[in-house]
């Protein structure tokens, strides 16, 4: 058993493993300039990966991604796999909790009765703003009007929500 673990890797799988390299530099190419100082490159790769955001001819694209790939090879790439994953599942989250506040959003300016819920799940909120903001909202529709008071109970509702938890049923039989 121990001859087989040592025997060489394949040129098809060195290959495999080089492009996956280079891939991963690429992928660094699309990040924002403050991301990739918060990955802590060495000088070179991070040289590396600004001067091929400035490259646009196809050819000398194509070799500064080659060169990106072997520098590569010098560099630890777990950590910077792993931040990037984590990355890409917080745009994941921040995108969800966007569309759930659309949503409560649009059931607050369709369902009346969602008001109730929505101030019993947060006793803090201004019903009075957001009353007055719904029913600007209709006007403004009724008037053909652009949905600035949409926009306005959508910010607030973000601010509700990210600055107060959601009441707990439990806490809240507790006090009853």
């Amino acid at each position: 058993m121990s001859e087989q673990s040592q025997e060489p890797i394949s040129k098809t799988k060195r290959k495999a493993e080089m492009d996956a390299l280079q891939e991963l530099g690429v992928k660094l190419t699309e990040l924002p300039n403050d991301k990739l100082a918060k990955l802590d490159l060495p000088e070179r790769l991070l040289d590396a990966v600004k001067e091929t955001k400035r490259i646009t001819s196809n050819g000398a694209l194509r070799r500064q991604r080659q060169y990106l790939g072997s520098l590569m090879r010098e560099v630890e790439t777990a950590p910077i796999i792993d931040q990037l994953k984590r990355w890409e599942g917080k745009h994941t989250e921040e995108n969800a909790h966007f569309h759930q506040l659309e949503r409560l959003r649009s059931r607050l300016l369709e369902d009346e009765n969602s008001l109730s819920a929505f101030l019993r799940d947060y006793p803090q909120a201004d019903s009075q703003q957001i009353r007055t903001l719904i029913r600007n909202h209709h006007r403004e529709i009724s008037a053909n009007k652009p949905p600035k008071s949409s926009r306005e109970l959508f910010k607030l509702l973000r601010e509700i929500v990210e600055l107060e938890p959601a009441a707990d049923p439990e806490q809240q039989e507790t006090e009853d």
